[in-house]
């Protein structure tokens, strides 16, 4: 209660010059209008170099990305991974990001193509349209002049050679070669190579001399001949599957002639190999060490090595140490690795736990697209996602995705163009004959994920004022 004497003076004062305060009458309005008191703010972008992506989806901004420009100031590394579930985009991203990224001169290529329809892969009608013949590694077509990659080609040094003979044999026995089978591999390797000269030495080669080895060996060692035999029986069988087995035909000869690797897309095609099978690991580490000796080279060309399927990578420690390693030594000479998972889980969960870390850690750039809930939360945890990022991924629909470059997350819709649209669907036994009423209905789901996400920010913008708490968008 305010005291007399201050009352008093209050009135002396109103009655010589009038009420000092005003009174202001209130004013009614549309939200639409009163939007104009608060100005809307928007993340910076990534600058205005590189690959055009889409446009981002609360500013409207256009966005752009390019692991090249960005690398050293905004990126610690260009290795790029896409998580996201079936259906919800990550095909058509990877496909224009690809095309687009070949039209400035200095890049160039490599897709390993793990999914297939009508009898060839996802990337065949690209290949086509640029003039490119895929690399279409088939053990029945490999058996009547298919194509042969030859883990003894010559232009592989010496240790890869012997590296990748290993890998290959860790990655089928489920385990790493011990001392004596490493040794008894070494020295029929080392005998290949200094008596074949007149020609590619091949794997049968390795086989026959760990089957009969020279006696040099065993002496060299001072151990008996029957023991140097007996240390590579398990080496020599594991190897004779591709020599003579279900993966015949397309490592045990001379390396095809003719595979060009200055085309500015190269693509394997693995379709044709069960993807659940050992085999595909092995083929992820003889393509992954021919890459290496073969095609990644100091000339200033920046290169682009894409995965589908990843996890037959990064679940295998052995394939997964090679390609961290191809990835440390690629990072030097322009090498830009994108790894394309269904599931994170299917990563962190497998044999592989800690090498999935170390190649995920390496992975500056996480495009999440739509998964389940708790598929999400998981995801959040792991890549250190914000928390509305992690509520929002599974309201996004198709198209749109979350990304994460190096810290920077914003929500990104994808476009395609209609040049593009035809070369990127991979669905068209499901949508051939449907397919005007199915870009319909795709840009009605498009525009009502947009507005459904602008309201879902609307309302976490409320939800945060007078919060102390800190979010990055």
């Amino acid at each position: 209660m305010r005291d007399p004497l201050s009352a008093l003076t209050d009135a002396f004062t109103s009655f010589l010059f009038g009420k000092v305060e005003s009174t202001r009458l209130p004013v009614r309005t549309s939200t639409g209008q009163a939007q104009a008191v608060y100005l809307p703010t928007a993340a910076p972008g990534l600058g205005d170099s590189g690959v055009i992506i889409g446009r981002e989806v609360y500013s409207g901004k256009g966005y752009i990305y390019d692991p090249f420009q960005l690398y050293g100031q905004q990126l610690p590394a260009p290795h790029w991974l896409v998580l996201g579930e079936s259906g919800n985009g990550k095909s058509a991203l990877e496909k224009t990001y690809v095309l687009r990224q070949l039209r400035f001169r200095d890049r160039q290529v490599v897709v390993l193509d793990a999914q297939g329809e009508d009898g060839v892969g996802e990337w065949n009608l690209i290949a086509q349209e640029l003039g490119i013949t895929p690399i279409r590694l088939d053990p029945t077509a490999a058996l009547d002049h298919g194509i042969r990659l030859n883990p003894l080609d010559p232009s592989i040094t010496t240790t890869g050679q012997l590296a990748l003979l290993r890998t290959i044999i860790e990655v089928a026995m489920g385990h790493g070669l011990d001392e004596r089978s490493g040794f008894a591999l070494k020295v029929a390797h080392a005998y290949v190579n200094e008596t074949i000269v007149d020609r590619q030495p091949v794997l049968t080669d390795i086989v026959d001399q760990l089957r009969h080895p020279e006696p040099e060996s065993a002496e060299a060692m001072n151990v008996p001949i029957d023991d140097v035999r007996a240390w590579g029986l398990d080496v020599a069988l594991v190897l004779d599957r591709l020599v003579d087995g279900d993966l015949r035909g397309m490592f045990d000869g001379p390396t095809t002639v003719g595979i060009d690797l200055d085309a500015p897309l190269i693509v394997f095609d693995l379709s044709h190999i069960d993807r659940n099978s050992i085999a595909m690991p092995i083929l992820m580490a003889i393509v992954g060490v021919w890459l290496e000796h073969t095609w990644i080279r100091p000339d200033r060309k920046k290169r682009i090595f894409l995965v589908e399927e990843a996890w037959h990578i990064i679940n295998s420690p052995f394939v997964a140490q090679l390609f961290q390693r191809l990835l440390k030594f690629g990072r030097r000479l322009g090498l830009s690795f994108v790894a394309v998972v269904h599931h994170l889980s299917d990563v962190v969960d497998g044999a592989a736990a800690k090498e999935a870390a170390a190649i995920l850690k390496m992975a500056s750039t996480r495009t999440i697209y739509a998964q389940k809930a708790d598929e999400a939360r998981a995801t959040g945890r792991v890549l250190g996602l914000p928390r509305w990022a992690v509520e929002i991924i599974p309201t996004l629909t198709p198209g749109i995705a979350v990304w994460d470059v190096n810290g920077n997350v914003q929500v990104v819709k994808h476009l395609v163009t209609e040049t593009e649209r035809p070369l990127v669907f991979t669905d068209r036994a499901m949508t051939e004959s449907s397919s005007d009423h199915t870009d319909d209905a795709l840009r009605a789901a498009e525009l009502e994920a947009e507005e459904r996400a602008a309201a879902f920010m609307e309302q976490h913008l409320s939800d945060l004022d007078g919060s102390s708490e800190s979010t990055v968008a």
